[in-house]
């Protein structure tokens, strides 16, 4: 179904601030600059607080549930009419029986984060020397131990004359090695962008903000080749577009790019589309940026099917006018319920009739995307309904492209539930450079106060099921009471070196106090049985000389067919070799004769295996 919706609009938008891309007439497409407002103080030097007790966590988040509004069951003859058909672990009566597992997940750090206002949307990422947390309403550093590199610092003194109002994300750009971190601000329809100045999150920030004709609500941000990428919960210019290339260096003149969400067969106000998050090579510059979300056919008698969308947008900086985004494909997907509750009164709690909300309806945080040598890959999961008496478990998808611009296609997907009558909820999914998925999440039932746990599987297992034990982070101390507002979302990194998985989500502690937890594990560590080469770490080693750069890699996979690229900065593919591997090695060399000045990327890989390092050329 490529391009089976073309969205047009021919609503002019007038107004002395904006400038506006015309073709054939008119266009919906707004290109706004934003406001500098200037290179920040060092984080390290800002007001920090180390006692945490007296940090004040409250925020204007919590005022704007009234935009996201719950689908309610309108097709009783939607599918599946109670059971998931793809539930993992979920035993019936007639089966009795369980799968089986390859232990559990060994965590690597596990330590606390920040506690949070109501709710807590804690968020974070990881660079090869620091984890980053934000929460409502607070920004923290912490070394790799789990140590505090900084104090808690609010949010409102990253930018200039701001509020602490919330919805933070903390993103690693790793291809410019810089932290990117934002919050809205509710009164002024604002989003604030801090991009750190060099890859020492301790240090100062580029801090810009972006005004919208609407509040911007529930924001969801990526890294691609042209742009960070936004999309919200609003009633127009959903779909954004920030100017990377002027906001790493603190250009002034950094803009925007905004366009309306297209319109779909089934749209009932939740309006969260997630953007693709390149987490390892960058696509060529100019690469549309795949976003998704799906539609449940119990939502519509015009959904016939349950499904996801892929949205494409093309951004054009230099002509704003010709930037368009398109439907591009509708996936089947196995069937699923997606609606629970209309008052979100979802998730049961051990010990108390006060329910949590699901956060339903949506595709959670994050929409990690990985460029392979032969394919591309997106991780996707959301909240399913797998017995029709709202016991909540994970749906979740790896999709696989062939090329860049090639079609999205479902390689496996599958529900991840334990059959304990408890519910996994709010989780966020990402795959490693082995091809092995993590998966963190938040687990509540009658048996469970709100707690955190992980499962993962390796990448030559059985499609569609995750293999190890669910093995928890942090229990549950008690219930959340008087409110279900809950986590709204949690957040899954890798490391730059593509082993670890860095997860960060809320748990209920003691006297029902807000608590956030950040956890990694590495599921290469844990293969049982290796290839006989690789009883060591692969290494790849880059050096050069006045004509080439020489990579030479030991303790590889062996393979009739490793391949090497050579791309530039921007994703660019400048050449590419291919090589034997034996007994584990290889080497390899490129010509630099031809090559400008600056920072290039090699990288070796086959299926389900890569390995990128970066070189500076220097002639």
């Amino acid at each position: 179904m490529k391009n089976l919706y073309l969205f047009i609009t021919i609503l002019f938008l007038a107004g002395s601030s904006f400038s506006f891309g015309q073709v054939a007439g008119e266009s919906n497409v707004i290109k706004k600059q934003g406001t500098y407002l200037g290179l920040s103080k060092p984080l390290r030097d800002m007001p920090q607080i180390h006692d945490e007790s007296s940090m004040v966590y409250y925020n204007d988040e919590a005022k704007v549930r009234k935009n996201r509004v719950r689908p309610v069951y309108m097709d009783s003859t939607a599918l599946p009419k109670k059971y998931d058909p793809l539930v993992q672990n979920f035993v019936t009566k007639a089966s009795g029986s369980a799968e089986k597992s390859r232990g559990e997940v060994n965590l690597i750090q596990n330590f606390n984060g920040m506690n949070g206002a109501f709710p807590p949307d804690p968020s974070g990422a990881v660079s090869e020397d620091y984890y980053v947390q934000a929460v409502n309403v607070a920004y923290r550093v912490y070394n790799l131990d789990g140590t505090p590199a900084t104090g808690i610092i609010q949010l409102k003194d990253l930018w200039l004359g701001s509020t602490n109002s919330g919805d933070p994300i903390v993103l690693w750009d790793r291809h410019a090695e810089r932290f990117f971190v934002t919050q809205f601000q509710t009164g002024s329809n604002e989003i604030l962008i801090a991009v750190s100045e060099t890859s020492d999150p301790t240090g100062a920030y580029y801090t810009y903000s972006f005004q919208f004709n609407d509040f911007p609500d529930y924001p969801k941000y990526s890294v691609w080749s042209d742009g960070y990428y936004m999309t919200s919960n609003t009633q127009g210019d959903d779909i954004v577009a920030f100017e990377r290339d002027k906001m790493l260096v603190g250009d002034a003149t950094a803009s925007m790019i905004a366009l309306d969400i297209p319109v779909f067969a089934s749209q009932y106000g939740f309006k969260s589309v997630l953007p693709a998050d390149a987490d390892g090579d960058l696509p060529p510059y100019g690469t549309p940026i795949s976003m998704f979300l799906f539609q449940d056919d119990s939502w519509s008698a015009s959904v016939t099917e349950d499904h996801i969308k892929v949205l494409k947008m093309n951004v054009d900086w230099i002509t704003p006018s010709n930037t368009t985004i398109v439907i591009d494909q509708e996936i089947s997907t196995a069937p699923f319920n997606s609606t629970f509750t209309n008052s979100w009164d979802d998730i049961k709690q051990k010990g108390t009739n006060q329910k949590l909300d699901a956060i339903a309806s949506i595709f959670n945080y994050r929409a990690q995307y990985l460029k392979w040598p032969t394919y591309n890959t997106v991780l996707l999961c959301n909240v399913v309904d797998i017995d029709n008496t709202n016991t909540a478990g994970i749906r979740w998808y790896e999709l696989r492209q062939d090329t860049d611009n090639d079609d999205w296609a479902i390689y496996q997907q599958g529900t991840y539930s334990i059959a304990d009558g408890n519910s996994r909820f709010l989780g966020s999914i990402s795959m490693d450079y082995n091809g092995h998925i993590g998966m963190g999440y938040s687990v509540s039932g009658p048996t469970e106060f709100p707690g955190l746990a992980a499962t993962g599987r390796f990448a030559g297992d059985e499609l569609g099921k995750f293999t190890f034990t669910e093995t928890w982070a942090k229990k549950g101390v008690t219930f959340q009471s008087q409110a279900n507002r809950y986590g709204d979302y949690s957040h899954m990194s890798l490391s730059p070196n593509g082993q670890e998985f860095w997860y960060t989500g809320e748990y209920i502690g003691s006297g029902g106090s807000r608590k956030t937890r950040i956890f990694s594990f590495n599921l290469q560590s844990q293969v049982g049985v290796k290839d006989e080469s690789m009883d060591n770490d692969p290494t790849l080693i880059l050096m050069q000389n006045d004509e080439s750069i020489l990579i030479e890699g030991s303790y590889l996979p062996n393979s009739k067919e490793m391949y090497i690229d050579l791309f530039d900065i921007s994703g660019k593919l400048i050449e590419r070799q291919t090589k034997e591997t034996i007994e584990g090695k290889m080497s390899a060399s490129f010509d630099k004769t031809g090559l400008s000045n600056g920072v290039y990327l090699v990288r070796i890989g086959k299926e389900s295996f890569m390995r990128v390092e970066k070189i500076v050329v220097s002639k």
